[in-house]
């Protein structure tokens, strides 16, 4: 019988097998620009570029973000937001974690995100749509999703993935346009007709490889979405509040203010509104959908009951 810590376990095993695999797709993807160009040293140079743009972000991630969010520091004069610091507290010691710090963004639509470079300097934002929109067990189902991500370390490992994409996209960019402009210093292979079809696999490989690399990034952003809703629970010891507020947060359409691709991965729900879900954007949703996490929270029945 699946319970939360059967989820949990699941979830853990399934990302990193998802990380495996974007493992073997970069080394796919190096040997046949090493193949391409009969020369590595394009590799290794893609490969220091990215990892630094990558570490420099990932050091001043909370900065960056919490300003693209448009996010203040809580004022701990208002006796409304000392509260919810209050409640962020008191979860934060039975997660065993250093209490993040805590802001507001003021916006109606319903959501909330947490970022830091580690526990030591974590940071939990929450909307003032969030707030007004749901009661005090299904705020602690949220901001004990948030710490989640926190405690799991799921910015260092999100991190780890921009590398990996990063490093993919920059190479085969490279060997597409040298391929279109006649750069490339491979060696001629008209006389070997297997090594002609292995050429051609190559490119067709490389030229698909950073939509392959993209999927399986945002596979990984939905396994770690379903382990933060299960870790939450288990903190709260109460998974009916973190059920009703992804219900009442689902509910809300419009898009944040403030919405953007970039951090879309970071919110406990989709900052384009409901609607954006649509069609073919489906594929690319960074967020698995809601029926799902709640089912995972309270199991078939209790969806069917909700509905």
């Amino acid at each position: 019988m699946a319970t939360l810590y059967t989820h949990k376990s699941s979830n853990i095993w399934k990302t990193w097998l998802l990380m495996a695999v974007f493992l073997v797709l970069l080394v796919a993807v190096g040997y046949f620009a090493s193949l391409y160009f009969g020369n590595v040293n394009i590799l290794y140079i893609a490969l220091i570029f990215s990892l630094f743009m990558n570490v420099l972000s990932y050091w001043y991630s909370d900065k960056i973000a919490l300003s693209m969010a448009g996010a203040r520091a809580i004022n701990m004069q208002d006796g409304d937001e000392r509260e919810i610091y209050r409640i962020l507290e008191n979860l934060s010691i039975t997660a065993g974690l250093p209490t993040p710090r805590l802001f507001i963004i003021e916006d109606r639509a319903p959501n909330a995100f947490a970022t830091g470079r580690n526990k030591a300097h974590g940071a939990v934002a929450v909307t003032t749509g969030l707030l007004q929109i749901l009661d005090k067990s299904e705020l602690e189902g949220v901001l004990a999703h948030e710490l989640s991500h926190i405690g799991n370390r799921d910015t260092l490992l999100s991190t780890a993935v921009v590398i990996l994409v990063g490093l993919i996209v920059i190479v085969s960019d490279i060997v597409t346009r040298s391929m279109i402009f006649g750069g490339g210093k491979r060696e001629n292979n008209s006389d070997n007709q297997a090594g002609m079809v292995l050429m051609i696999i190559g490119i067709v490989f490389l030229i698909l490889s950073p939509i392959i690399a993209t999927v399986i990034q945002l596979a990984i952003s939905r396994k770690r979405e379903f382990l933060a809703d299960s870790t939450g629970a288990l903190i709260t010891r109460y998974p009916e509040g973190l059920a009703g507020a992804l219900r009442k947060i689902s509910g809300y359409d419009a898009p944040m203010i403030h919405a953007n691709n970039a951090m879309a991965h970071l919110y406990i729900s989709n900052p384009f509104g409901a609607k954006a879900l649509k069609g073919i954007s489906k594929m690319f949703m960074t967020h698995p959908p809601v029926e799902d996490r709640i089912r995972a929270l309270l199991g078939d029945k209790a969806v069917e009951k909700a509905n």
